[in-house]
C-alpha cells in the first residue's frame, strides 16, 4: 500500500488504535492529528513562499527538491547522453560488491576460489589452482598428527 506498510499490518494498526483510544474518542483523535498535519502543511507552504519571495525575481523557478545533489546534478549538469560520455554508468554497474564480499570470505576462510563458465576464477586469476591469498591467509590441508592449529594472536 503505503510507507511499505500491508493491508495485514494497517488492520493491526487500525485495531490497536481502537484499543487504545476506544471507539468514542478514536474519531476525535482522528481529527486532531489531521489538523496538526494540515498545520504543518500551511507553515511549510508559507515558509517556502516567503523563502521564494525573499530571493526576488530572478529565482521564481526555484524548486526546494534541487537543493538534493543528486537531483541539482542529473537536472543542470548532465543529460543521458553526458553522463554516457564519462562512463558513469558503466563505473556505477561496475561495482559487484556481492563478489568482493564473497572473494575476501573465500580468502580468511581458505576456500579455493570458484571458476566461472568462461575459465576465469572469481577473483580474476586464470583458475590456475592457486587462490592467490598469502599464505597466512590459507588453511593447511590436514594437520599432522599431534600437531597444534596454527595460533593466530590477531584473531584472538
Amino acid at each position: 500500500m503505503f510507507f511499505d506498510i500491508g493491508p495485514l499490518e494497517l488492520v493491526a494498526l487500525v485495531v490497536l488504535a481502537v484499543l487504545v483510544f476506544g471507539p468514542d474518542k478514536l474519531p476525535k483523535v482522528i481529527q486532531d492529528t489531521m489538523n496538526f498535519i494540515r498545520k504543518i502543511r500551511e507553515f511549510s507552504d508559507s515558509a517556502k513562499e516567503d523563502i521564494r519571495r525573499e530571493l526576488g525575481p530572478e529565482f521564481k523557478d526555484f524548486e526546494f527538491e534541487d537543493l538534493n545533489p543528486k537531483t541539482f546534478i542529473k537536472k543542470n549538469l548532465m543529460s543521458d547522453g553526458e553522463m554516457d560520455e564519462l562512463g558513469l554508468k558503466e563505473i556505477r554497474n561496475g561495482f559487484d560488491f556481492r563478489k568482493e564480499m564473497a572473494e575476501v570470505t573465500d580468502a580468511v576462510n581458505g576456500v579455493e576460489p570458484t571458476t566461472s563458465a568462461n575459465g576465469s576464477s572469481a577473483n580474476g586469476s586464470s583458475g590456475s589452482g592457486s587462490s592467490g591469498t598469502p599464505d597466512k591467509l590459507r588453511k593447511p590441508d590436514r594437520l599432522d598428527p599431534g600437531e597444534a592449529p596454527p595460533f593466530d594472536s590477531d584473531a584472538t
